[in-house]
């Protein structure tokens, strides 16, 4: 296929790379990012036009909606923009529907699986839009990924996505509490790690990516907390996720707890540029006094 390629960051450049080693014509284009491995060309403009699928992974809504009404008038009719970014489901849907104005193909598509994922070609991709659509990129996801799953209309990859991530930052969260109560009472990390892992109180984050140093799989943790995900994207979908929460009128205090502590962890302490689970060496400084 012919791709265009927007957005080349940490997650996007690894993607791209991945379908061009794979034998597809991509070109690729970030106003910052300028990895050597890959064909760049100046604007998104210029790689939107004349591709079979346009894909793009950006920030946040307002900057997808923007770059969408500079391609969608450019793509030829019946190609696809898959859009791996992860926004919110209100911008996810107005692009969709800009997309099928322009007599072309939507399919909102976020991944799980990190910077790593992206690399190694093990990502998860979470996709919305038309059984079409989803065929039409389908080979595109066996080169980017590990396992695509088709959610429903558009929209709904976003969806499970926020509320996958959601899940998972109420979970670490957790995890890492439940480490430094270990260490208060005794327990071993060793043994808490045997014993969780294996028993009802297992999880992700106990058992893949352990908040704990030199407890179970080799993890962030065991690079000094080194961003895998960093903490400040893991806010950004908890954010997302209650955002949606409100414009459906859903009741999410766990959701809500998580953002909270979330945005203090990154915006008030050493957060920022740390890996999400370095939640645990931020318990570990707390009492339970400064929270009553």
């Amino acid at each position: 296929m012919k791709i265009g390629f927007i957005g080349l960051g940490n997650m996007g450049a690894p993607m791209a790379i991945n379908l061009a080693k794979a034998g597809h014509e991509v070109s690729g284009f970030d106003p910052v990012a300028r990895p050597t491995e890959l064909t760049l060309v100046e604007t998104a403009a210029i790689a939107a036009a004349g591709a079979d699928v346009v894909i793009t992974m950006l920030p946040n809504g307002d900057i997808l909606r923007a770059v969408a009404s500079d391609i969608h008038p450019l793509m030829n009719a019946n190609a696809t923009h898959l859009d791996c970014s992860t926004v919110d489901v209100d911008s996810a849907r107005a692009v969709a529907d800009a997309a099928v104005a322009s007599c072309l193909n939507a399919v909102d598509a976020p991944v799980s699986g990190g910077v790593g994922g992206a690399a190694s070609g093990t990502l998860t991709f979470m996709a919305g839009g038309t059984k079409e659509g989803f065929e039409n990129v389908s080979e595109l996801f066996d080169i980017m990924g590990q396992k695509a799953v088709h959610c429903g209309p558009s929209g709904n990859g976003q969806a499970a996505k926020i509320c996958n991530n959601m899940i998972l930052g109420v979970t670490m969260i957790a995890t890492s509490e439940a480490f430094v109560l270990a260490d208060k009472l005794g327990l071993s990390r060793e043994a808490m790690y045997d014993v969780v892992s294996t028993s009802s109180g297992a999880s992700w984050s106990m058992n893949t990516y352990c908040p704990a140093p030199n407890v179970g799989p080799t993890s962030p943790a065991d690079n000094n907390y080194e961003p895998g995900f960093a903490a400040e994207l893991m806010l950004k979908d908890l954010r997302l996720s209650q955002v949606a929460a409100e414009a459906v009128d859903a009741d999410t205090p766990m959701g809500q707890a998580a953002a909270a502590l979330y945005t203090r962890f990154v915006e008030e302490e050493d957060g920022l540029g740390r890996d999400f689970s370095a939640m645990l060496p931020r318990f570990e400084t707390k009492s339970r006094s400064e929270n009553t």
